[in-house]
Parts: C-alpha cells; structure tokens; sequence
C-alpha cells in the first residue's frame, strides 16, 4: 500500500508539473519531486529488510547471554535472519602429525512468526563434511532449535532444543569470543560444550537490579557410557546433542548472573539429575560452576570453575562390569578450572583494529575420583585425564567480526607415564 500510495502521489506531482506556469512553482514541484524519489528509496530498502534476513550482526549485542550471531534474529527487523560462524585451524603438535582442520561452519536461521514467537536453529558442520560413520571426516548435526515465547523482560519461556545454560563458554562458544585456537579444556571435558539439550527453559532479568537468570528441566545426563571412568565420561553424558536420544530422566538447571557494575559478569550455575537414561536408576548427577568476566580499558580477565559428583556411582561401575568390553569402574568426582587474561595493545590508539595478546592456564581433573562396582576408590584408567595445559597467544581483529590467531599451548599430564606435549596453533575465526 505504501509503495502505492508513493506511485500516486508521483504520478500527481508530474502531472502539477505539466500544469506549473512560473518558475517558482516548478522549482518548487522539483524539490517536492526531489524529496519523493529520497523518501522511494527508503522505502525500497525498508520493504528489502523486511523481506529477507541480511541484517548486519551486531557484535556487542547478546540475548540471553548467547553470541552475537546466534541472537541476531532478536535484534532484527526482518521475519527472517540468517547468520553464522565458521573456524579452521592449522596445530603442529611436537609428538605427532601435523593437522589441518575445516573446524567448523555454523549457518544459523532464525524467524519470526510474530514479534514474540520466535524460532531459532543453529546447525553445525564439523570438519569439512558430514559422514555418520567416521566423526573424525565430519559431521553434521543440529545443535539448537527451539520456539522462544518473549512474554516479559522478567519471564521468557523456551521450548525445545537449546543450549544448558552452564559456563561461560557453552552458550558464548563463536570464536570471536574466545581467544585460544582450542576451547578450554575445562569446557570440554567438565562443561561438554557444546552442550544442547531437549527441554523447556525460563529465563529474564530481574528488574534494574543487574541480575538475570535461567531456570529449566531438560533430559538428564546419562554417566552411564562406554567412556565410564575415564576422561570422557561426562562429555559423552550429553543426551540430547545428537539425534533420537532416550528421554527416560530429567534433571532441572539454573543459572543466575550479575551484571550491575560496567565491565563485570560474575555468576554461577547449577545441574541436577538422574545419572542414567538406562537401567541405572539410583544414581544422580550433581554439577556446578562459578564464572566470572572483567573488563576494563583494554584488559579483560575471564575465569571458571566447575565441579562434578556422582553419587551411586558404583551402580553406574556394576551396569558396565557387565558389558561385553567389562569397565567395572566410574568416575565419582571431577572438577577443574581455567584463568584467562588478556590485553589489547591497541586499546589506546585510534583505530579500529584489536591485537590482544594473552595467557591462559587450564586444569582439568575429570577423573578425580574413580570407584569400582563396590564403591571401593581406585586408580584412573585414563593416565592422560589430570592435566595442565599454559596457552600464550596474540589475536588480530581486522574487523570486528573476523579474527586471526597463533598460539601456543604447553600440556603437562600429572601422571609421569604419560608423555607431555606443546602445539603450536593458528586459526582464522568469523561471525556474521
């Protein structure tokens, strides 16, 4: 109707100019003519944006704590959004082959049925392809959908497939957001970023108070797996990351954060659940985080530490006693840790370019305590499980949305049989 209603007005205005018989009034008739083409093209671009979903990624805005690519479709005008990320990387490490990695490319879709239903996806290619029967050529997989119903800047409700609101990494995982090539152990192997899950979520901010928070239920963890007492048993608890999953158990998250203070987040995070989506039935999972970010002129500080118990951890040990392959053992309790630090040297120069450099330390313990079927302590079965990885590196922001990094990573295992390694490591990362 507008563009109409713009055509008509047009077509009248020449038709007045037919008609002017002194120059003033046709001056005149030219700039109202003048103004009418300005006022088309505006036109022309609004009806452009509302019609497909290229709205430029904010980097700075952030909904419900997620990216900034991932919360682009709640800051854009269009029905529909479309963004992404994608990172490759290059490591040589000194005990082995050197690697190169079409890490990730991460498209995200997003639409909006109204201007308070909304949907959003994210779906994730990983290294370079998608073959289900070899992870380590690549995969493809959906690693969030959900319909988000925005009710109140106090209350919002969540349904479906979105990511646990644990850590700091997990739901901030785009690479222009961290600063090492790899994600920090800690967020790996204790948070299994990525981490999704099936369920229903609640979330808001509280007033002018500076907090926020996420309360949901969501399928519970299932500790009983092939990797039971050993460094992998926790990241490969997460139920709901790929595909039809059993949803025989729940557990319930919470998450509250304070942001009252310019520069600050400190906050942490709850977990609990049943143990097992199988035939373990009296065992729980109990995990926990405490986060923090500073930043202030140039200098940024980021921290997290998690822990992780299993109580009936034994009943978890006897399941797998039974198996074909017996493991006889599960972890009980973990827990870990990371400090980053970082400064951009050219925070007080005019420009637009960001060269942090940075140190990060990252220790991870995922198999602290490992029990057999009658709850009696013994040794790990993965010698390469306690570490302590020292990351040093330098970042290049070209573009807020585009980066480039080097590092280099020294990994220390705290069992002597074990043999130590450093990797060197470059990577190109970006948002959009």
């Amino acid at each position: 109707m507008k563009k109409i209603a713009l055509a008509l007005s047009t077509t009248a205005l020449l038709s007045n100019m037919a008609f002017a018989d002194d120059a003033s009034e046709i001056t005149a008739l030219k700039q109202q003519m003048a103004e009418l083409q300005a006022n088309q093209e505006a036109l022309i671009d609004e009806t452009s944006d509302s019609q497909v979903g290229f709205t430029s990624v904010d980097p700075q805005f952030s909904h419900n704590g997620m990216g900034a690519a991932a919360s682009k479709v709640y800051m854009t005008k269009s029905p529909l959004s479309i963004g992404g990320y994608g990172e490759m990387y290059f490591a040589a490490p000194d005990n082995g082959d050197n690697i190169a990695d079409v890490y990730r490319f991460v498209p995200y879709f997003g639409y909006k049925f109204s201007d308070n239903i909304i949907l959003n996806t994210e779906l994730e290619f990983e290294h370079g392809g998608a073959d289900p029967q070899n992870t380590d050529s690549g995969y493809a997989v959906i690693e969030f959908m959900y319909l988000d119903f925005l009710i109140d800047q106090a209350f919002n409700i969540q349904v479906g497939n979105f990511l646990t609101p644990v850590g700091l990494i997990n739901l901030r995982h785009e690479p222009v957001l961290f600063n090492t090539v790899q994600r920090p152990n800690t967020e790996k192997y204790l948070i299994p970023s990525t981490w999704n899950t099936n369920g229903v979520m609640t979330y808001g901010t509280i007033g002018d108070t500076g907090l926020s928070y996420n309360a949901g239920i969501v399928q519970a963890l299932d500790m009983d797996n092939s990797n039971a007492g050993k460094k992998k048993q926790i990241r490969s608890a997460r139920s709901g990351s790929v595909g039809k999953t059993t949803y025989n158990r729940v557990g319930a998250v919470g998450r509250l954060d304070y942001r009252g203070v310019t520069g600050l987040l400190i906050g942490g995070s709850l977990y609990y659940g049943d143990a097992s989506q199988g035939s373990v039935a009296d065992a729980s999972t109990f995990m926990y985080d405490i986060h923090g970010v500073y930043e202030i002129a140039g200098f940024k500080a980021k921290a997290v530490y998690t822990a992780t118990s299993i109580n009936g951890a034994d009943k978890i040990a006897t399941v797998n006693a039974g198996a074909t392959t017996p493991i006889d053992a599960s972890v009980s309790e973990a827990n870990g840790y990371f400090v980053n630090l970082e400064y951009d040297v050219l925070a007080s120069l005019a420009t637009t370019y960001k060269l942090p450099v940075f140190a990060q330390y990252d220790y991870i313990n995922p198999t602290g305590t490992v029990v057999d079927q009658n709850n009696n302590e013994i040794a790990t079965l993965d010698t390469k499980a306690e570490s302590a990885t020292t990351t040093v590196g330098i970042n290049f922001f070209p573009h807020e949305q585009v980066v480039l990094k080097l590092d280099y990573a020294m990994t220390d295992y705290a069992d002597s049989s074990a043999e130590d390694y450093n990797t060197i490591s470059a990577s190109f990362g970006f948002i959009f």
